[in-house]
């Protein structure tokens, strides 16, 4: 890996994006992560995923040197590899959290929107910045903003080029919680310590079905919903789970 770094520890999967000094995300960064997630869905020591960057930023955005080199469909082309991996992050059967500090623009912003929780720091600079350089945002930043924080202020945001502070984006549902700077990855393992003691089986349930509240499609959710019900409570982690709660302590999940 030459942009990122990643280690586990308690069933946590911590990913740090290493390019300084902006952490743009390249088509190399870009492709490091689809490595990472595939490394990272099979092995049952990690059940969440904390993604954070080293330095000042999390992301300041797409690699624009990165842009000068491309010609014809080269640019459609970064776009949908983009894509692709930032939906697959979204529908990821394991929790993403993203630990956001500093600027979180353009692209950076859109790999965040795509995890499945964003902590910020209060005084941290969100934003789709692209209409600033004549661009538009190319990784479904225009499809997922204004599903948290709405078409029109979603609109003012890219049209404007300006970005919201992270204390704003948790009053406007672009992220979960907001802390000191110093805070915020104290507080972010926390959380994805909490998830982690959850079992993988409910767990995995519960993001499929997420997806379908996304997409709108209420009637064919609440179906698979009655599925995966009757499906994880024949799991030996629900067994374990009401066992637990009868004898009035923890439960201890293994996934199966």
């Amino acid at each position: 890996m030459e942009y990122l770094k990643w280690s586990i520890e308690d069933k946590v999967a911590t990913i740090t994006i290493n390019r300084p000094p902006a952490n743009a995300l390249s088509s190399g960064l870009i492709n490091e992560l689809s490595t990472v997630l595939d490394e990272v869905e099979t092995n049952d020591e990690v059940r969440v995923l904390l993604i954070h960057g080293e330095g000042k930023f999390f992301s300041a955005g797409a690699d624009i040197k990165e842009f000068t080199t491309i010609e014809g469909n080269g640019f459609a082309n970064l776009s949908e590899n983009g894509q692709d991996v930032f939906e697959r992050m979204e529908t990821f059967p394991k929790p993403i959290i993203a630990a956001i500090h500093g600027a979180s623009l353009g692209g950076g912003l859109e790999l965040a929107m795509a995890c499945h929780i964003r902590l910020v720091t209060e005084n941290a600079k969100l934003g789709l910045p692209e209409l600033q350089l004549g661009l538009i945002p190319g990784f479904a930043g225009t499809q997922r903003l204004p599903r948290y924080v709405g078409t029109a202020r979603a609109a003012e945001m890219m049209i404007t080029s300006e970005p919201i502070t992270g204390l704003e984006a948790v009053q406007f549902g672009l992220a979960n919680h907001a802390y000191p700077d110093e805070a915020l990855l104290e507080n972010a393992y926390i959380l994805a310590k909490k998830m982690a003691a959850k079992s993988p089986i409910s767990v995995k349930a519960t993001l499929n079905l997420l997806n379908y509240a996304k997409t709108g499609q209420f009637h064919e959710g609440v179906k698979k919903e009655a599925q995966l019900f009757g499906e994880v409570f024949s799991s030996e982690d629900a067994k374990e789970g009401i066992t637990a709660f009868l004898e009035k302590r923890k439960p201890e999940f293994k996934g199966k």
